[in-house]
């Protein structure tokens, strides 16, 4: 028998409709189903389109900031995926739509984003066990925390810095001794005289709108005498100052729902109790929460319409018959918007077969799994916390069956809920366009965990392994990056160290190889640590490879902590063909459902529920 070697490639399925420009469509992107009653937040650009108006002031600028982070954030056990230098998931984007919670340091690092995103200068403040942000507008500073959920209104009604609620604290204590460094004594103060206490502590603290009438703040977990000992000037340790700190975030994440015939992507309202942090890290304590109680008591007051905050959704793809019949090379590439927990890869195959896995673009290969017939293979081990991958199967004879099923982890909040009502639901697709994206780790510990900066094959000159730049003072490091279809745009950026004002790092983009090079931004000093990100729209007509670098120079610490790449291209394949949405919920313990297909790119409908619902599932895939 002749050898075949079968490659599932996503650019290729069975025959499909029409595209505009000739040819038949083998996949729809950028699916959006979105509900009136739920804000967003599939991308920055989203984001500001839903909360960011015309003729706002800058301090209204910055609350639509904070309390977006306060709505789709909730404080709790953070995710880890290991990309990061701190481990954690500094997206606010990628927050909001796949996890939902967080830790303090990062609510930090999402207002602030956010808050830049839409023109307003922000930082990030470490202090006792807590941290906060900062936004400037009308030549001061305000803190806006959006974990705990406050901020402290002065007598003149403009929101407090942080050194001005150190100052007040300090000075209650300054009155009150014995109760510095007492948590004990602070929790009695708060409760006494029927838990008015508090009320007698510092006037700026008692001045919050969020605070309630016990004390405590809208998630309960927190309250006047946790404040009282954050903002006391030091960070818990004897001689320590409250400090300026960059928590430095990533940007780039989107949601970007794409289908092809066969696949199918389920989004619940419910979770299996699976999360990110299952091999190792503590589990959130809201996967077992109920919106409404426990900690997500205050949640309903922010806009939350689902039952929960954690959800486990599933992707399925059943490669069609038609492409297993092909001959030749195919291959197939799996990204998702949400990050992958489990994966089972079902194959039957007339003879003997290899499969092969690569999670770096296809840079590299191992072989998974080679035999022949019918079986089942745990492809977990190798896509447990990453968001793209690709298969390969090299073998003999043809293919009978390919099937592939994650479970994945999404956010419950940003779903499109449905409430008591009319409900207008909109769909839209379009642009065809895909992202390949190049981020890794700079943090080499994490080695086994997630991809490495060094998985995508840098060429690296003058840098250390930790990606500051060495002794000679120059140094720089380029990624390959390579598009299925032709290049539209590049973002990228990174959050890096720049002590002098003298250096900084270049970001610049290159067409051809590297002969010659287009510069697409400025990380500039003197900061001991920022973030800045950048889009290149100035690609060359056709080209498909492109070359990203960041050349530093140092006098006195430049380097990287963290980046991310994303380059969007031109889905060869792509085009529009009609999506059945299929939602699914309960009223009064009655479950219900509606199924509509989109036949249009842009369309929009009504669901009405005649009481209040219980969300269920939403399910994507191509019509029939």
């Amino acid at each position: 028998m002749s050898r075949l070697v079968l490659i599932l490639a996503l650019v290729l399925a069975p025959a499909g409709q029409a595209r505009p420009n000739g040819g038949e469509v083998d996949v729809v992107c950028r699916i959006k189903v979105l509900s009136d009653k739920v804000a967003d937040v599939s991308s920055l650009e989203a984001w500001k389109r839903s909360f960011i108006r015309d003729g706002m002031s800058d301090e209204e600028k910055a609350l639509a900031a904070w309390r977006t982070v306060a709505s789709f954030q909730h404080q709790d056990s953070p995710p880890s995926e290991h990309l990061q230098q701190e481990e954690n998931v500094q997206d606010a984007i990628k927050m909001f739509n796949v996890y939902g919670y967080g830790f303090c340091s990062m609510a930090s690092a999402h207002v602030a984003s956010l808050s830049r995103y839409a023109g307003l200068p922000a930082r990030g403040w470490g202090i006792n066990a807590h941290s906060v942000s900062e936004v400037q507008w009308d030549g001061a500073w305000h803190l806006l925390d959006a974990s705990l959920v406050n901020y402290f209104p002065k007598p003149d009604k403009r929101i407090a810095s942080v050194e001005e609620l150190i100052a007040a604290t300090n000075e209650w204590y300054a009155k009150n001794p014995g109760y510095l460094h007492d948590d004990r004594k602070l929790r009695d103060f708060m409760r006494a005289d029927g838990w008015t206490g508090w009320r007698k502590g510092p006037p700026l603290l008692a001045a919050s709108p969020m605070i309630d009438a016990g004390g405590w703040w809208p998630a309960r977990t927190h309250g006047w005498y946790s404040t009282m000992q954050e903002y006391d000037g030091t960070t818990g340790k004897p001689g320590t100052k409250a400090f300026l700190y960059e928590y430095g975030y990533s940007q780039g994440y989107r949601v970007d729902l794409r289908l092809r015939p066969g696949e199918r992507l389920t989004r619940n309202w419910s979770n299996k109790g699976l999360h990110v942090n299952m091999k190792g890290g503590g589990a959130p304590g809201c996967l077992t929460m109920e919106t409404g109680k426990d900690s997500l008591v205050y949640t309903p007051r922010f806009g939350d319409l689902a039952p929960g905050r954690v959800g486990n959704g599933t992707l399925e793809y059943d490669v069609p018959p038609a492409l297993l019949k092909r001959s030749g090379p195919l291959e197939i590439r799996m990204p998702s918007s949400y990050v992958y927990l489990t994966g089972k890869l079902s194959l039957k195959s007339a003879g003997e077969t290899a499969v092969l896995f690569s999670d770096n673009q296809g840079l590299d290969w191992r072989q998974i799994d080679r035999a022949s017939g019918a079986r089942e293979l745990d492809l977990s081990p190798h896509v447990f916390r990453r968001y793209d991958y690709r298969l390969r199967i090299d073998g003999q004879g043809p293919l009978e069956q390919v099937r592939i099923a994650h479970d994945i982890q999404h956010s419950q909040r940003a779903l499109p809920a449905l409430g008591e009502g009319r409900n207008t639901i909109t769909f839209g697709a379009g642009p065809a366009e895909g992202t390949v994206t190049v981020e890794g780790s700079t943090n080499l510990s994490a080695k086994g965990k997630q991809l490495l900066y060094t998985d995508f094959r840098p060429e690296i000159e003058g840098m250390e392994p930790n990606l500051f730049v060495g002794g000679s003072g120059k140094g720089s490091i380029t990624f390959p990056v390579s598009t299925p279809g032709d290049l539209v745009r590049l973002r990228f950026g990174a959050h890096y160290r720049a002590r002098d004002a003298r250096d900084g790092l270049d970001y610049l983009v290159s067409f051809d190889g590297g002969k010659t090079w287009k510069t697409a931004g400025r990380a500039a000093g003197p900061v001991a640590g920022h973030c800045h990100y950048v889009t290149f729209s100035d690609v060359p007509p056709g080209a498909r490879e492109a070359k990203v670098r960041y050349a530093g120079t140092s006098r006195n610490a430049t380097g990287i902590m963290n980046f991310r790449i994303d380059a969007d291209y031109k889905e060869p394949r792509g085009g529009f063909r009609p999506v059945k949405v299929t939602y699914r919920w309960e009223e009064g313990g009655r479950p219900k459902e509606d199924v509509r297909v989109a036949r249009k790119p842009d369309e929009t409908w009504t669901i009405s529920c005649a009481a209040k619902p219980l969300m269920k599932s939403i399910v994507l895939e191509l019509a029939e």
